[in-house]
């Protein structure tokens, strides 16, 4: 997500706890607002792939969750 974006976010966020927003900025808000939780779980997904546990016995292990779980849930 890039700045611009975060930057309306943040915006939005201001004028709705000055005054109210109007349907349209309400919607707008919640689909940042959506884009950018997605985001945020698409880099925590990435940097829990890229973990490893290694074992005392040496076996080596991922930390996230194998992709065909994610998908049955």
């Amino acid at each position: 997500m890039d700045e611009a974006k975060i930057e309306r976010i943040n915006e939005l966020a201001r004028k709705a706890k000055n005054g109210a927003l109007t349907p349209e900025e309400q919607t707008e808000r919640e689909a940042l607002r959506k884009e950018y939780l997605e985001a945020v779980r698409a880099s925590l997904r990435a940097q829990m792939d890229r973990i490893v546990i290694v074992e005392p016995d040496g076996t080596r292990h991922g930390l996230g969750k194998p992709r065909e779980e994610e998908e049955k849930h």
